[in-house]
C-alpha cells in the first residue's frame, strides 16, 4: 500500500520549517488516503502556521470545467484566508503574494504527461520562492499511469510555454518529487527545496494498485483510463478535431463532423498498434470544438496497458486522418495557452518537426524513431539523476 507525501505530513514535515509561515499549492485531488483534503489538514496543523491557499488550471476546487478558462482569487469563507489564482493574469506567483509567507509547500497530483499544467505552476512556483529566498516543501504523489514507461520526444526551449517550460519527454515517467529535483538541479540550483517522499510505492505501479483512492485532477480527467491516453490525445488539442470534451469520456473518444466511423477505425486498426482496438462511434459534444454537432470519430478501447503507446497512438491518429482527409484544414491556430504566435499544435509537441512530418506523410515508425532517441538521450543522460523510487 501506498501513502502519500500528504498521508506523511505529520511525521515528515521538514525540520527547518517548523513553526514557519506557510502557503498551500492544491487543487481537488490533494487528498489523504481518509479523502480529507490538504487544505484542512494543512490549516489543522500544528507544525506550521498556513497563510495562504494557492489554486492551479481548474481551480483548487475544479469549479472551472473547460481548458483555458482563467478564474480569480477569493478568500475562503471557512478559514479566512486569501486564495491566489495562478491561472489567470498571473501564474507565477507575484512578490506581494508571497510577502507573509517563508514557505510555499505544493501537493498536486499530476498525471504524468508534459502537457499537463501542474508540473508547470510548480515550476513557476520554484522559481519565484527562489528569487525571493523562500523554501519550497514537494508532497508527492504517483504518477498514475507508472514511472518506468517513458516515451515521446524531448521539448525544445525555442518551444517553450505553459504546456511544456523545460525538457521533458511527453510520457515522462517521473513523479513531481523528482521532476522538482530535476528542475532545481538544472535551473533553480538556489532554491530551498524540501521533498516529503511517499512510502510503498513501485516505479512499475499504476494507480489503482496503490490503493489511493482515484480524485478528478481536473474536470476533463475522470478515470485512470483517461490518464493514459492523454499523452497521445491531448495533441488533438492543437488541431480542429474534438478530443471528446464535452462527452462523458474525453479523450477517449475523437472525431468531427466531416469523418466517416467505419473508415476511420478500420484505418486505425490496420495499424496494428499495440494494446489498442479502435471502435467506430458517433457522438454531440456538449461544449468545446463541435459542440452540438454529430461528430463521426472513434473510441480507443485498451486492451493491454502495459505494451499500449500513447505517443505513438495520438500520433498514428494525426497522421491517418491527415491522409483520409489531405483537404481539410487540420491544425488550430493560435491562441493557445498563453502563446499568440506559434501554432498550438507545436508547443504541445514542443517542437515543429511532428507537424512537418505529419503533413509530409512520414511513416508513423520513422517518426517513432525520431522521438524515441531524444527520450532514450534524455532518460539516459538527466533522468536517471532524479528517480527517487525503484
Amino acid at each position: 500500500m501506498t501513502s502519500s507525501g500528504l498521508d506523511l505530513l505529520k511525521k515528515k514535515w521538514p525540520r527547518p520549517l517548523l513553526s514557519a509561515a506557510v502557503g498551500l499549492l492544491v487543487h481537488p485531488a490533494s487528498i489523504s488516503r481518509e479523502l480529507a483534503h490538504a487544505s484542512s489538514l494543512f490549516y489543522a496543523s500544528s507544525k506550521f502556521s498556513l497563510k495562504a491557499y494557492f489554486g492551479p488550471q481548474h481551480g483548487i476546487r475544479g469549479e472551472t470545467q473547460d481548458n483555458m478558462i482563467e478564474w480569480q482569487g477569493f478568500r475562503d469563507t471557512q478559514t479566512g484566508l486569501p486564495v491566489y489564482s495562478l491561472y489567470s493574469e498571473t501564474r507565477k506567483p507575484s512578490p506581494a503574494m508571497l510577502a507573509d509567507i517563508d514557505a510555499l509547500a505544493i501537493d498536486l497530483q499530476d498525471i504524468g504527461s508534459r502537457y499537463y499544467t501542474f508540473v508547470w505552476s510548480m515550476d513557476l512556483c520554484m522559481q519565484a520562492c527562489s528569487e525571493l529566498g523562500k523554501s519550497v516543501v514537494v508532497l508527492d504523489r504517483p504518477n498514475p499511469i507508472t514511472g518506468s514507461a517513458v516515451e515521446g520526444n524531448v521539448l525544445s526551449p525555442s518551444f517553450s510555454s505553459f504546456v511544456g517550460l523545460r525538457p521533458l519527454p511527453v510520457r515522462h515517467g517521473m513523479t513531481m518529487a523528482e521532476i522538482a529535483l530535476y528542475l532545481k538541479d538544472n535551473f533553480y540550483p538556489s532554491l530551498d527545496l524540501h521533498v516529503i517522499e511517499m512510502n510503498g510505492w513501485k516505479r512499475s505501479s499504476w494507480f489503482d494498485q496503490t490503493g489511493l483512492p482515484w480524485v478528478m485532477p481536473s474536470p476533463n480527467m475522470p478515470t485512470i483510463e483517461t490518464a493514459l491516453v492523454y499523452p497521445g490525445m491531448c495533441l488533438l488539442e492543437g488541431t480542429l478535431l474534438s478530443e471528446g470534451r464535452g462527452t462523458t469520456r474525453p479523450f477517449e473518444i475523437f472525431g468531427a463532423p466531416f469523418i466517416n466511423a467505419d473508415i476511420l477505425a478500420a484505418s486505425l486498426n490496420k495499424l496494428k498498434l499495440p494494446g489498442v482496438r479502435f471502435r467506430p462511434l458517433f457522438f454531440e459534444p456538449s461544449f468545446q470544438k463541435h459542440a452540438g454537432k454529430i461528430c463521426g470519430g472513434a473510441q480507443i478501447h485498451i486492451t493491454d496497458r502495459k505494451k499500449y503507446r500513447p505517443f505513438k497512438t495520438g500520433v498514428g491518429v494525426l497522421s491517418t486522418i491527415r491522409g483520409l482527409y489531405p483537404d481539410v484544414p487540420l491544425w488550430k491556430n493560435p491562441p493557445y495557452e498563453y502563446e499568440r504566435v506559434k501554432m498550438p499544435i507545436d508547443i504541445l509537441a514542443g517542437t515543429d518537426s511532428l507537424r512537418i512530418m505529419i503533413d509530409g506523410g512520414e511513416a508513423l515508425d520513422r517518426m517513432e524513431e525520431w522521438w524515441q532517441a531524444e527520450c532514450t538521450t534524455f532518460t539516459k543522460q538527466v533522468r536517471k539523476k532524479y528517480l527517487i523510487y525503484d
